[in-house]
C-alpha cells in the first residue's frame, strides 16, 4: 500500500529576460533651479553718536545681526566730533563693527579742527586728509565723498571725482555723503551739491544716500534740478543712526516717503538690479522695501 502524501519535486529556477536596449527608458531628470543672484549688502546711517539718546546704541543692535559692509554718512559722533566723543558716543556701539565700516564725514565731524577726531578714529579707512575715496562690492562702484570740503565744478574733488567714473564705469554705482541736495527735513537741501549730482547723474550713478536731516526719506528718480527722470539718481536720506530725530516742515517735489524713526536702511546689490529695505529699530512699525533695475 502506498504511503499517503509523497514529496514533492524540487522548484526549477524562473529565467529572466532582459528588454532589449532599446526599449530600456531613462529615469526622469530633475529639474535644476535656475543659480540665484549673487548679492553683496550694504548697510548703514547717518547723524550717529549722541551720548544724550540711546539711538545708536539701538541701531547697533540692529547691525548685529545683518551681513555685509557697513557705511556712514556723516555725524558720526555729537556734537563736536572730539576724539572722547568718538570714544564714549560712537565707538561702544556702532565702533564694534569698525572693521568692515566705510565711513564719510559730517558737519559735526568738522567742528573739531580738520575733523582730526573723525579721522584718528577710522584711521586709513576714513582716505585722510581728503576724506573722500571709492570702492568696489562685487559688480557694484561704491564712492564716499566729502561734503565738508568743496565739491564744486573747479575743486579738487570734483576733478578726483570725474577721474574715479571715468576709470571705473561700472554697469551699477552708489555714492553717499552727508549733505542732501534735496530734503523735505529741517535743515532742507543744500544747492551746494548740484553740481556733484549732475557729475553722478551723467556718469549714470543709480543711488544717492544722504543724511543731515535726521529722518527718512526717500525720492524718486530724478536729475539735478528736481526733475522727474527714469534714467534719474534715486536719492535716499538716512539720517536715522541714532541722533534727534527731526520733523518734516515741507515736502519736497519727488519725494515718495518720509519717516522720523530710528533704524537703518540695508541695499541688496545684484549684477543688473538692487533691492533696499529700511529696518527700523525695535518697538517701531515704520519700515520702507523695494526693487529698481540699475540705469
Amino acid at each position: 500500500m502506498a504511503a499517503c502524501g509523497g514529496q514533492s519535486s524540487p522548484s526549477r529556477p524562473t529565467s529572466v529576460t532582459a528588454p532589449p536596449a532599446s526599449s530600456v527608458q531613462p529615469p526622469p531628470s530633475v529639474p535644476t533651479a535656475p543659480p540665484t543672484p549673487r548679492e553683496f549688502y550694504l548697510s548703514g546711517a547717518g547723524d550717529i553718536g549722541d551720548c544724550t539718546l540711546d539711538g545708536a546704541g539701538r541701531t547697533a543692535t540692529l547691525l548685529d545681526h545683518l551681513d555685509g559692509t557697513f557705511f556712514t554718512v556723516g555725524d558720526n559722533a555729537y556734537m563736536s566730533g572730539t576724539p572722547d566723543e568718538f570714544r564714549r558716543c560712537y565707538d561702544p556701539f556702532w565702533g564694534r563693527h569698525k572693521a568692515r565700516t566705510k565711513p564719510s564725514a559730517g558737519n559735526h565731524d568738522y567742528v573739531t579742527h580738520n575733523a582730526t577726531g573723525y579721522f584718528e578714529y577710522f584711521g586709513s579707512a576714513a582716505a585722510p586728509p581728503t576724506g573722500y575715496y571709492s570702492y568696489d562690492l562685487g559688480p557694484w562702484h561704491i564712492i564716499s565723498l566729502n561734503t565738508n570740503v568743496p565739491v564744486d565744478a573747479g575743486s579738487a574733488q570734483m576733478a578726483w571725482l570725474r577721474a574715479d567714473l571715468a576709470a571705473n564705469p561700472s554697469k551699477c554705482a552708489l555714492a553717499y555723503f552727508h549733505h542732501p541736495l534735496f530734503s523735505s527735513g529741517q535743515n532742507g537741501g543744500s544747492s551746494r551739491q548740484r553740481d556733484l549730482w549732475r557729475t553722478l547723474h551723467s556718469a549714470g550713478v543709480d543711488i544717492i544716500v544722504s543724511a543731515h536731516d535726521h529722518t527718512y526719506e526717500r525720492f524718486g528718480k530724478q536729475d539735478a534740478d528736481g526733475r522727474p527722470d527714469p534714467n534719474g539718481v534715486r536719492q535716499f536720506i538716512v539720517g536715522t543712526g541714532g541722533a534727534k530725530l527731526y520733523s518734516f516742515p515741507r515736502v519736497e517735489r519727488n519725494s515718495e516717503l518720509r519717516g522720523a524713526v530710528w533704524g537703518v536702511i540695508r541695499f541688496s546689490l545684484r549684477a543688473e538690479d538692487y533691492s533696499w529695505e529700511f529696518i527700523p529699530v525695535a518697538g517701531q512699525n515704520f519700515s520702507d522695501s523695494g526693487t529698481d533695475s540699475c540705469r
